[in-house]
């Protein structure tokens, strides 16, 4: 990934700091969708510390080759790493040792930064039980782990390691990121979406069909081949996969589950599919948002809204290029209102919900989003066209009477403006 002028994410530098703190020894586990810059913020992180003095070692376990590992005396006391081979739980073990060997030498300690942590089949056991041999023996060893997959796959929701690791999520990259990082206009960004790795040079040099490629081969076919299918029981990849290609195309638009079954090739029922979605949504692809409602049952049991989590799952697979977008209006619209749903996701805090509403009894009143947190609540709507039309958002002020309203693009705050906030700001700003 090649960025203007050495740009750095926040994430840098608050790993640093989390690195340098000794005074909370937990293991950072640094976790979030394919291609939004973890490994370059790992290794922009290593460049710091070394810098300041501290001794930082980089294992990328995808890859197990010395000349890769960036760790001077790495390889003391570890059998050779076979060319081309993997780690197992034992390799895991001796490079583990030799980090203490080498923490124990140094007065400031050792980082030892483990990337693609899924490569190791059971990690987290041999990880626990190392971190609690270390922490028992006050070891100087301080541990950061990335994985290409959101915690929930990487762990599996039925593991227990509270207590042992401080969290580093990273999300897709925002409108600011990109236009800092990229030089990207506003739509630019909303086409292309928030993946760096996707951009080569400056825009205008991209070219169209290297960017849908890298998208496709890059990000969709590893998240799920490598990130759902290897790391949770998928029973039918194939219908993963299909509803993968599905679900983009429809992205802005609410789709009842048996809908999308009847689309789908292969033999499912309802469950599946919204346990392969719900599966897509933590793999950072594409979400279903569900109807706002007072009574979270009810809430559940309606239609989800799909949207994509970055706009390039979406306009990828199109055929259209940036100009052929903008000029189908139907399409534009619904890749700007999932440019919107996709911010106000990768920008909510844990305790925030985001979902869509329609009146039930006047299904032509909707809003395109509602951000959900405790007793606040706010309804977003989205144009992108011609001004008007905003019924939705009066009757949805007249049904909650509590909640406040906001409308986005044509009319309303410009979009550049609602893309430089996050949700929880926006939240607060109303």
């Amino acid at each position: 990934m090649v960025v203007m002028n050495g740009f750095e994410r926040p994430h840098v530098a608050r790993l640093v700091r989390m690195l340098e703190n000794d005074d909370a020894m937990r293991i950072v586990a640094i976790t979030g969708p394919r291609q939004t810059g973890k490994t370059t913020i790992a290794l922009q992180a290593r460049r710091r510390l070394e810098a300041s003095g501290r001794l930082c070692w980089y294992v990328p376990l995808d890859d197990p080759t010395p000349e890769e590992f960036h760790a001077p005396g790495l390889l003391d006391g570890v059998d050779t790493i076979p060319a081309g081979g993997s780690l197992d739980a034992r390799w895991l073990v001796e490079i583990w040792e030799s980090a203490r060997r080498a923490a124990e030498r140094v007065e400031q300690g050792l980082v030892l930064i483990l990337d693609e942590i899924q490569s190791i089949p059971r990690w987290s056991n041999v990880v626990k039980g190392l971190w609690d041999g270390d922490r028992r023996s006050e070891r100087p060893l301080r541990i950061a782990i990335l994985g290409s997959a959101p915690w929930s796959l990487l762990t599996g929701l039925n593991e227990s390691l509270a207590g042992r690791f401080d969290p580093l999520p990273v999300a897709h990259w925002s409108l600011l990121e990109m236009a800092r990082a990229f030089d990207l206009t506003l739509d630019e960004y909303v086409f292309l979406g928030g993946y760096p790795g996707s951009i080569q040079g400056r825009p205008g040099a991209w070219q169209l069909d290297a960017w849908r490629r890298h998208i496709a081969h890059a990000i969709t076919t590893p998240a799920i081949d490598r990130d759902i299918v290897q790391l949770t029981r998928v029973r039918k990849p194939a219908l993963m996969r299909q509803l993968m290609d599905l679900a983009p195309r429809h992205s802005g638009q609410i789709m009842s589950f048996n809908k999308l079954l009847g689309q789908l090739r292969d033999a499912g029922n309802v469950t599946t599919v919204a346990q392969y979605l719900e599966e897509l949504s933590d793999a950072g692809l594409v979400t279903g948002l569900s109807r706002y409602a007072p009574s979270p049952h009810r809430s559940r049991a309606a239609s989800p809204k799909l949207n994509v989590l970055n706009t390039a799952l979406m306009t990828a697979a199109s055929g259209y290029s940036l100009e052929e977008a903008m000029a189908v209006s139907d399409y534009w619209g619904r890749v700007v209102e999932s440019a919107v749903g996709a911010h106000l996701w990768n920008t909510r805090d844990a305790g925030t919900r985001i979902h869509y509403w329609r009146d039930r009894a006047k299904r032509a009143n909707e809003v395109d989003f509602v951000v959900e947190r405790g007793r606040h609540v706010l309804g977003i709507e989205v144009k992108s066209g011609r001004p008007g039309g905003a019924s939705g958002l009066k009757a949805f002020r007249e049904r909650f009477r509590d909640a406040r309203t906001l409308l986005v693009g044509t009319g309303g705050v410009p979009l550049n403006e609602f893309l430089s906030l996050s949700a929880e700001e926006w939240l607060e700003e109303l």
